[in-house]
Parts: structure tokens; sequence; C-alpha cells
């Protein structure tokens, strides 16, 4: 079990959804679950490329961090995460395609 408990907003879970329904977004779906799981475990994992994103804030007011489940990838998709609300806990704010 992971370090993190992972919680999800509805506009997340809505977009995993999304994913997992997508019949052409089986690649973009495994690097999307791989960038959670190695979220849970360690947030700070290089691969990752974890930083803080200021365009954005958590339910609660909190930071929001962004992650990398894809790179060098045309829209390739981004995690957005901070942490909370209770300790050992995560909130997955948003899952995108980076711009």
């Amino acid at each position: 079990m992971g370090k993190f408990k992972l919680l999800f907003t509805p506009e997340a879970q809505s977009s995993l959804v999304a994913l997992a329904k997508d019949p052409g977004a089986a690649k973009r779906l495994r690097a999307v679950r791989k960038t959670l799981g190695l979220l849970e475990s360690n947030p700070r994992h290089p691969g990752l490329r974890t930083h803080e994103y200021s365009k954005l804030f958590g339910p609660q007011g909190q930071k929001v961090f962004e992650a990398y489940a894809e790179n060098k990838t045309p829209a390739a998709f981004r995690v957005f995460w901070c942490y909370g609300p209770e300790t050992g806990q995560m909130t997955i704010v948003a899952i995108t395609p980076h711009p």
C-alpha cells in the first residue's frame, strides 16, 4: 500500500473514467495510472517532474502541484494534485492534456 491515500475531485474522477472508456487512449491511461501509483508512494519521484502550479488551487485553497504523466508527446497528460485534506491524503484535482 502507498504512503498516501488518493482522493479525487469530481472533475479528476470524470477525466479518469473518460480516459478508461476511450479505446484509443490505452497508452495514455497506462501513463496516468503509473503516475498515480508513483504519486501515491513517492510524490517527489524524479520521473514525475513535480513542481508547484500557481494558476490553480486545491479544494481548500491549498497549493497545487503538477506531475507529468507523459513528456515530449503532443497533448501530453498532466496530473494536478495537492496534499490533504487530512494527513496522509492527497487530492487529485485534475487530469488533463497539456496544451
